[in-house]
């Protein structure tokens, strides 16, 4: 039997791991981490991240060919492939502090891999990393391996959270590379096979290791691109009284361009996506190409712009004060079908409302109080440190934040209604219910495009919505506070 071991498990390697353990049954899955916390969570019925069709899939594999354990060299010793999908931050302070990739819990898994292994393996890059990370690792695993033989691979994850496990079920394709030798090429087909056993030849796609790492930066980055793209859009949309959806419709069907990621938002949040573009600047400042890290700079700075602009229509609308005025937060995930708060806009846009003294509450179907009062108390970057290094600031803006059982109780006595994660629910409302528990005037500011804006007007509400034409209230204002 073959034994795979996954060290790190989060949001990439537990869904990956369950996915190739029920669909490979003749192969023993071992998830390790060194949190005993989200291991017994792993272990219990309510797994520790959120994520539709996750639970079933653990339910049929734990405990026949699927296990979750804290014995973390034992595990990593015995296994014949290893995944490493440890956490990748953005430095926060040396050389690079803020857009390079902070290799240390990598370099970590991989000194404790030359370690404790007596056979050979075959180590599997599963987490976000630089173009030629796989070089530095192998460096060590062969300066170390006291006689056993390492090959690296780059398995990088395109996962979208929310639909994590379609994606594995039917992924658009699985990226494998390696060392174009003859040992590294049977170490890329003894990966292959391990996918092969569910998806299609064709969707495999073998590359050497760089063209495998720069690949993951590469696709996020574009898919950010396309997001900022639309949102720079809706910020002249609104100033021209275009309406922002009509105009991505239209672009949308240039069969040249499609349809997918040209929603307008509030910004574009998630885990990867800015890290990644920050590391994508980074590599380009380092091999002398500053027009190119500089093109993908203007991706954060569009989606930066994005979130505060929103902040400083809301404030502006409502007399350019939101002091003492409680403003309900419906969704604080990043998207829907998620509880995953990494990056989300909701941390700068309440920021920014607690800055100029408003009362927020917030709902969300999925994210807990406690995560909250986390991120809005953890500086930049720290979120993806692991919870028991994750610093806090001495901030006391999680303090003045409220979390409500539903988006009615959020909404009752507030001024104003920001809509923040397009949760399938929000959509379908009693809006008239909410408007006649609010103070009036009654503003929504829709930050992701999912109300009926003519039917909430007729209700008397003054809306905002991303990228649209202005309600006749808000024409009258300025758009910056």
């Amino acid at each position: 039997m073959v034994k795979i071991c996954c060290i790190g498990a989060g949001y990439v390697g537990g869904p990956t791991m369950a996915v190739i353990a029920l669909k490979c049954p003749a192969i023993e899955v071992v998830v390790v981490d060194i949190s005993e916390q989200r291991i017994a969570g792993w272990n219990s019925k309510r797994l520790p991240i959120y994520e539709p069709g996750l639970d079933d899939v653990v339910r049929q594999c734990r405990g026949r060919n699927l296990f979750f354990s804290t014995e973390v060299h034992r595990h990593v010793g015995d296994a014949d492939i290893v995944f490493v999908s440890v956490n990748t931050p953005t430095k926060t302070c040396g050389l690079g502090a803020g857009k390079a990739a902070d290799l240390t819990y990598w370099e970590s898994a991989a000194r404790m891999i030359a370690d404790v292994s007596r056979s050979d393996k075959i180590v599997v890059e599963k987490s976000t990393v630089p173009v030629k990370t796989a070089e530095a690792i192998e460096k060590i695993l062969v300066h170390n391996g006291r006689g056993v033989r390492y090959q690296i691979l780059s398995n990088p994850e395109f996962l979208a959270e929310g639909t994590a496990i379609q994606d594995l079920f039917a992924p658009d394709r699985v990226l494998i590379g390696g060392r174009e030798t003859p040992e590294g090429r049977a170490a890329v087909k003894a990966l292959k096979d391990v996918y092969a056993q569910w998806v299609p030849d064709e969707r495999i796609i073998t590359t050497n290791l760089w063209s495998a790492e720069l690949s993951k930066l590469a696709a996020n980055a574009f898919l950010a691109q396309r997001i900022s793209s639309v949102n720079a859009i809706s910020a002249l949309c609104e100033a021209t009284g275009a309406d922002v959806t009509q105009v991505a419709h239209s672009v949308g069907k240039d069969a040249r361009i499609g349809p997918r990621f040209l929603s307008a938002s509030v910004g574009f949040g998630g885990s990867c996506f800015q890290k990644d573009i920050l590391n994508l600047v980074y590599i380009c400042e380092c091999y002398g190409l500053p027009e190119v890290a500089g093109y993908w700079r203007e991706v954060i700075r569009i989606n930066d712009y994005q979130k505060s602009r929103f902040v400083n229509r809301v404030v502006s609308s409502m007399f350019n004060t939101v002091a003492g005025k409680k403003v309900a937060v419906l969704g604080f995930a990043f998207k829907k079908d998620t509880g995953d708060t990494r990056e989300t806009p909701a941390i700068d846009v309440c920021k920014g409302l607690l800055g100029d003294k408003a009362v927020v509450s917030i709902y969300d179907p999925q994210v807990t109080g406690e995560q909250v009062s986390r991120d809005l108390a953890m500086n930049k970057f720290d979120w993806d440190h692991p919870r028991h290094l994750q610093p806090l600031s001495d901030t006391d803006l999680a303090k003045q934040v409220g979390m409500a059982a539903d988006a009615y109780e959020a909404a009752r006595d507030a001024h104003a209604v920001c809509i923040l994660t397009e949760w399938d629910e929000f959509r379908s409302l009693d809006y008239k219910r909410m408007f006649d528990a609010m103070h009036k005037p009654a503003f929504i500011f829709d930050g992701r495009n999912v109300v009926d804006v003519a039917k909430l007007r007729e209700i008397g509400f003054v809306v905002y919505s991303i990228g649209k034409p202005l309600d006749d209230w808000l024409k009258d204002m300025p758009a910056v506070a």
